[in-house]
């Protein structure tokens, strides 16, 4: 079902509403590429510079001590309609990414992406032509900054599963687990579908691609 927009305020459904809405279907594990080289990069590199915008999300190893330095970004999500990318970082795979994510051409779509814009400025690369869709709600009424997972709710009438246990996991493990890789797929691949559903709507923003 889809959400028709109203020119009135919108409620949001509340928690237990949105835990009787179908479950969020995800991307089959046949369509989530875990990338571990620079060789794997080199044989994504068509479909990858050809694609008109991502879904993009990152994820970086909690840091639990007073003064510990982080270090991520450790995961790098970049999802299409058909396939999501995770990128396990080291620093040849963060130098293949850079010229995507500075491409003025391609539009990166996610939420929170100010603290991802952070951290990849740390590392030397400047995010161009990104979309921050949790500011996308106004014409709902909503003014507040619009977590992923309430999008997901209104939008499409689904519960979008959120775990804190495998959002603080830890992302710079060399082999990620199954729910690690189920998690970090679907945060990039349902802002594609946000940004789809916004953009039939008409609340993206224009973002020049000179």
């Amino acid at each position: 079902m889809r959400f028709i927009l109203s020119t009135s305020e919108t409620i949001l459904p509340s928690k237990e509403h949105i835990a009787l809405f179908p479950r969020f279907q995800n991307l089959t594990s046949e369509h989530i590429v875990v990338v571990k080289t620079i060789e794997q990069c080199h044989t994504l590199a068509d479909e990858l510079t050809t694609a008109p915008f991502f879904g993009f999300d990152s994820e970086s190893r909690p840091t639990f001590t007073k003064g510990e330095i982080a270090t991520g970004p450790h995961l790098i999500q970049l999802a299409t309609f058909e396939k999501a990318y995770l990128f396990q970082i080291n620093h040849s795979i963060l130098e293949f990414l850079k010229p995507i994510f500075e491409n003025r051409h391609q539009i990166k779509v996610g939420f929170g992406l100010k603290n991802d814009a952070h951290l990849f400025r740390k590392k030397g690369i400047e995010l161009n032509n990104i979309i921050e869709l949790s500011k996308c709600f106004s014409s709902f009424g909503f003014h507040n900054a619009m977590g992923l997972k309430n999008a997901m709710a209104l939008l499409f009438q689904v519960n979008f599963p959120k775990s804190k246990s495998i959002s603080t996991s830890n992302w710079a493990r060399k082999t990620l687990t199954p729910q690690q890789i189920d998690y970090a797929a679907a945060d990039a691949f349902a802002a594609v579908l946000v940004f789809e559903e916004l953009q039939r709507l008409g609340l993206t923003p224009n973002i020049s691609r000179k």
